[in-house]
């Protein structure tokens, strides 16, 4: 115990009536992650869609950026007024430098609402250097330009930031669908412009950065859309917002439910492979579900319930699993879940067809056998809070292929493969889901089998 003159506790209270409250001391709120884009290996390995060509920006995939800025595009679940940027270089073979660090809200193209770009600072630094393999969170910032975060429903953020020097293999999500922004080589640091002069490149994936948290109600649910590339997105509508965990996110809020979903998918992951996954030997498909479950799932702030499809490609001649293996390995990661998040719902989903379909990888009637006798684990075994049936949603009951008017692609036209829905078929998934199911409170942890 200790006593203050009353004129200095007087100076401290006016000083603490015009100070923001720390950030997690805002009475009723927490931080809840409200975007994610689960990285996949270093930069060009993986699957984009609709991907501009890259040579004027990226000269060599493996010398990365160099002394460029980006401008990411992003559409965060919920808005608050402070938020806070998880960076990653968890594919990079050394160590990256990233200064300038600017968030603000997107008018079009690459250019910002004048006046909304706050500068992110890494420990009260303004510049952060990420070890190979690591990721970093920033400070909070204030967003002064959120009064009202339902306004702000549908916008989108714009993270920029600057490579020091020579990045090396860059961190990415491939399949963003979603168009974000460059800079020259050699251009500098542009981050706090906001105009788009400094920005001639464009690209439709993500780089270096994984992870979007605000501050927001207590009280909100976070749900993760965790998968392939059926979660996300491809065949889907490029800048049109529409797989299948979007049309699931709006139908909540349309519902009155506080809630976010969040697109943890990868094109070409699998639950079972690659045994083995390093920046000098990645996979198409990224890491396994079980080697990124720490990072996509886990590690998120608030994270209430995942709902789970995944498994074609452990059938298709990219993978090697049996039924069996796969069902094994589900099995594995529900316990992980359920030791970490006692109280998480977890959501199983069906895997949809690809019986026939024209994709190089798929299609076979050995690997629908495969598929179908997941399909009958997830529906039996007990082991989820829940199903959703998306097999049924999808397919054609006559043929046992993807339902026809699902197949044309909506990203750049064209056939589709039997395998990817276009946004009819993601919308029939987005709105198969059980809301009641999904929100229902969470039981008490139990036993794997």
């Amino acid at each position: 115990m200790f006593s203050v003159k009353s004129s200095y506790v007087a100076l401290i209270v006016a000083a603490l009536a015009f100070a923001p409250l720390p950030a997690a001391a805002q009475k009723g709120e927490k931080w809840i992650t409200s975007w994610i884009a689960s990285v996949q290996g270093p930069y060009p390995v993986g699957n984009p869609s609709a991907q501009p060509v890259l040579k004027f920006a990226f000269p060599t995939p493996e010398a990365g950026a160099r002394d460029q800025t980006f401008r990411l595009i992003l559409m965060p679940e919920t808005w608050g007024r402070q938020a806070r940027l998880r960076l990653s270089n968890a594919f990079g073979t050394k160590p990256v430098t990233l200064d300038n660090v600017y968030a603000g809200l997107q008018f079009a193209s690459a250019t910002l609402v004048a006046g909304t770009n706050r500068p992110v600072t890494f420990g009260g630094k303004s510049s952060v250097t990420i070890a190979p393999g690591q990721s970093v969170w920033s400070d909070a910032v204030n967003l002064a330009f959120v009064h009202d975060a339902k306004s702000l429903m549908g916008r989108k953020l714009a993270v920029s930031f600057h490579v020091e020097g020579e990045s090396g293999p860059m961190t990415w999500h491939a399949k963003a669908l979603q168009t974000s922004y460059l800079s020259a080589p050699g251009a500098g640091a542009k981050s706090k412009a906001e105009d788009e002069v400094a920005f001639p490149y464009s690209t439709a994936s993500w780089y270096f950065l994984d992870a979007v948290d605000m501050m927001a109600p207590a009280n909100t649910r976070v749900i993760v859309a965790f998968g392939d590339s059926i979660t996300d997105g491809t065949a889907s509508t490029l800048n049109g917002d529409d797989r299948w965990p979007n049309v699931l996110s709006r139908r909540l809020q349309a519902a009155g439910h506080r809630a976010v979903v969040l697109n943890g998918g990868i094109g070409g992951n699998q639950i079972t492979g690659p045994a083995e996954y390093t920046p000098e030997k990645p996979f198409a498909g990224g890491p396994s579900a079980g080697m990124r479950l720490e990072r996509d799932v886990l590690t998120l702030s608030g994270v209430t319930a995942v709902i789970w499809l995944e498994g074609i490609n452990d059938f298709s001649r990219n993978g090697t699993a049996t039924a069996e293996q796969a069902q094994a390995s589900m099995k594995e990661i529900v316990g992980r879940l359920r030791a970490k998040l006692p109280e998480i719902r977890i959501i199983a989903a069906t895997v949809t067809s690809a019986l026939n379909s024209t994709n190089a990888a798929s299609g076979s009637p050995e690997q629908d056998a495969k598929r179908k006798a997941l399909n009958e684990f997830i529906r039996t075994s007990k082991l989820f809070d829940g199903v959703v049936d998306f097999d049924k949603v999808a397919g054609d009951s006559g043929t046992g292929e993807m339902r026809p008017e699902y197949v044309p692609e909506s990203t750049t036209g064209g056939p589709g493969d039997k395998l990817h829905p276009n946004r009819a078929g993601y919308l029939a998934m987005g709105n198969a889901i059980d809301l009641d199911v999904l929100m229902a409170k969470a039981k008490p942890a139990r036993a794997t089998r």
